[in-house]
């Protein structure tokens, strides 16, 4: 098989780094772009260095920099240079709620930041492969109009015809999105542009909850990893809003690269994809706390906030039809229960090794 040259960016982040070992395994030179701007966002909690320090010894063909995406000379000079075969655009301010802070920051990182790559993808190598993490959060809030049930422990679509949850065709404007969403829908859409007006190979994947070991879950971002950290330090979670019924489906950083790499060996350009766990890999934060219980053996201390996020997403399951579709050798294998149990002893590892 042909070694490629990959770019990954926000390759420190929890699909970055994923992709960025994948690759590596299979002989790929793996080029990652990641200046720590989680730190920025997120304070210490948010730090990555100890990923990218994880990543070093356990690649083999791995090369780091600090590019910044926003600084668009510096991309164009990257590109210049390696003539890149797949770009993994990862890179992101990833919070809904933090972008209401760092609003022009916010649509530098998520809105500009892509454009610039795209356009250098465009300049130096338009066959490339190029797949855009994009989120289920360009949706807004368009998805809570669904008709809903509430049993015991969740929110669950009342329409047969949604059991499988929501699909690409769902409408992506005249909605409530935060202003991350927002940016994201620009990214989203200049990608898909970039793929249909000039023909090329770009992939776009609106993501729902991502997760895995490699996660630095903080409050704001990374709902499993956090409570995960919060149920084995003994810190107290806050759930905001819904009764803490509301829906997300999981799927593991290692299905998620999988998918991508299905793309880049067949990509279609300007395509949209729902990517998520699907209906197997769903769970409520009520559900979410219980399973974190009995698999820790600790109680969570939680306390409950009548205000929902703006935005937020009552129920949302992600629709894998048109993925599974277009990708036959794709599916989810990394069960919800798996997922827990492999970022528990994660999670005691990396607090161990900090001595948190």
């Amino acid at each position: 098989m042909k070694s490629w040259n990959i770019l990954v960016t926000g390759s420190s982040g929890l699909i970055g780094s994923e992709a960025v070992e994948y690759f590596d395994r299979q002989g790929h030179r793996v080029i990652g772009a990641d200046n720590n701007m989680r730190r920025v966002f997120f304070g210490p909690p948010g730090d990555t260095l100890w990923n990218l320090e994880r990543l070093k010894r356990a690649t083999k063909r791995f090369t780091s920099t600090a590019l910044d995406i926003r600084d668009r000379d510096a991309i164009m000079a990257l590109f210049r240079e390696y003539r890149f075969d797949l770009i993994i655009h990862c890179a992101a301010q990833p919070s809904h709620d933090k972008a209401a802070d760092i609003a022009l920051l916010d649509f530098e990182v998520n809105a500009l930041g892509t454009v610039n790559l795209l356009e250098a993808t465009r300049q130096h190598c338009p066959e490339a492969a190029f797949v855009f993490m994009s989120t289920n959060k360009v949706y807004g809030d368009a998805p809570n109009e669904k008709p809903l049930r509430e049993t015991e422990t969740r929110y669950d679509y009342s329409d047969p015809a949604d059991f499988e949850g929501i699909d690409e065709n769902c409408r992506i404007d005249r909605t409530m999105h935060s202003l991350f969403g927002a940016s994201k829908v620009a990214a989203d859409i200049y990608a898909q542009e970039y793929g249909r007006y000039f023909g090329m190979g770009v992939g776009i994947f609106r993501g729902g909850c991502l997760t895995g070991p490699s996660h630095s879950g903080v409050e704001l971002h990374g709902f499993l990893s956090y409570l995960l950290k919060v149920a084995l330090s003994g810190r107290t979670y806050t759930v905001y809003g819904h009764k803490g019924k509301q829906v997300r489906d999981n799927i593991h950083s290692f299905d998620v690269v999988r998918a991508f790499e299905e793309f880049a060996r067949n990509p279609r350009p300007g395509e949209v994809y729902n990517l998520g766990g699907g209906r197997a890999n769903s769970i409520s934060m009520l559900e979410a706390i219980a399973r974190i219980e009995t698999l820790t053996g600790r109680k969570i201390s939680w306390t409950y906030s009548e205000q929902a996020r703006r935005g937020d997403h009552i129920c949302y399951i992600s629709n894998l039809a048109k993925l599974k579709s277009h990708y036959p050798g794709w599916s989810v294998t990394r069960s919800l229960d798996s997922i827990l149990e492999e970022m528990a002893v994660a999670e005691r590892e990396h607090s161990h090794k900090v001595g948190t």
